[in-house]
């Protein structure tokens, strides 16, 4: 991870305090794919959720792609992350 990416995601983590549904959504496509960070479906999955639950009209696709590579198990564990997200930007 370069520079550059590490502050994109920082700067990405700052938006997404503050409930920006496109921030929520970026994140989620960094993890799903692994740009400034590792690849991590649990992560993409929990950041997508916030997207959706937050208005953005395309994470719900990217959801269901990445859900497709995921155990019920690991379903579970991004929702419970996104849960614990909302309460901690709360």
């Amino acid at each position: 991870m370069g520079q550059l990416d590490k502050t994109y995601i920082e700067l990405k983590l700052e938006e997404a305090l503050s409930g920006d549904a496109d921030a929520y959504y970026d994140l989620g496509l960094s993890y799903s794919i692994g740009r400034g960070v590792a690849q991590d479906y649990i992560e993409a999955h929990k950041w997508f959720n916030l997207a959706v639950k937050n208005g953005n009209d395309f994470a719900e696709a990217d959801r269901a792609e990445v859900a497709e590579d995921m155990s019920y198990q690991e379903i579970a564990e991004a929702q419970r992350k996104a849960r614990e997200w909302i309460e901690l930007a709360a």
